[in-house]
């Protein structure tokens, strides 16, 4: 990525960012929790793309070249942690559950005063406690190298109800099965059906963000039913389409 910003301490701030707004590539030397309190929010990568509604959070490990974009109305939740600080212990990109009580302590931390207290101090201890206990979820679109695996996943991203196998998309990209079957599997770390259930996943808060009904977008994204929807929607997020839909 061209003319990198570079800012050495990864800020700790709310903010609010419109539908379709962005935040250009950039890095920081310490670590950074990413949370959407309304809206969705998506980070960029090298390796892919993340995305969490208010139900999950992005790590962003110290170094890492990445950059935001909001869908809906975004509440922009930003918390650097110092690079010796890793209260996950992980050092790629990765997204992690956010229980009802460490989204409080999210918003409190990151709307308060910037400074050095022994209530901050308490608070602090309480968040990473939180973070060291916060499960890790596998929301993640991670991005294709090789141009066969490309063109199919650009079909994809362009008609995610695209209800072609991989056989047929195979053909339209002039690929065997088989070998597109491997490419997912090692340049994407999952197979061609869990892929596009990300893809569909990543589609479907997109809408919900912009207020598309829940049966609309059930159809849109390629789901058999609203019901289908639903509960593949619950088992990623922890909550129903519905529900993340009425978050304020």
């Amino acid at each position: 990525m061209p003319d990198i910003r570079h800012t050495p301490r990864a800020p700790t701030r709310a903010q609010k960012l419109a539908p379709g707004e962005s935040i250009d590539a950039h890095r920081h030397d310490d670590h950074q929790i990413v949370y959407a309190g309304t809206g969705v929010v998506a980070v960029t990568t090298d390796a892919g793309t993340w995305f969490a509604p208010g139900t999950r959070a992005i790590w962003v490990p110290a170094g890492c070249v990445h950059a935001h974009r909001a869908y809906g109305r975004l509440e922009l939740h930003l918390l650097g942690l110092p690079a010796r600080t890793n209260p996950l212990g992980l050092h790629t990109p990765g997204v992690l559950s956010v229980s009802p009580l460490l989204r409080e302590l999210i918003l409190v931390w990151t709307r308060g005063p910037q400074v050095d207290s022994p209530e901050r101090r308490r608070l602090r201890a309480v968040v990473l406690d939180q973070l060291r206990s916060s499960p890790q979820q596998p929301v993640q679109l991670p991005s294709p190298a090789d141009p066969r695996l490309a063109a199919v996943c650009d079909l994809l991203h362009d008609d995610p109800a695209d209800p072609r196998t991989l056989s047929a998309l195979g053909v339209a990209v002039g690929a065997g099965e088989r070998t597109l079957s491997r490419l997912f599997r090692r340049e994407l770390g999952m197979t061609f059906p869990q892929w596009r259930t990300q893809l569909r996943l990543y589609h479907a808060l997109r809408m919900l963000a912009d207020d598309v009904p829940v049966t609309t977008v059930a159809h849109r994204c390629g789901w058999s039913s609203t019901s289908a929807f639903i509960d593949v929607f619950r088992r990623a997020f922890g909550c129903t389409p519905g529900a993340r839909a009425r978050r304020p």
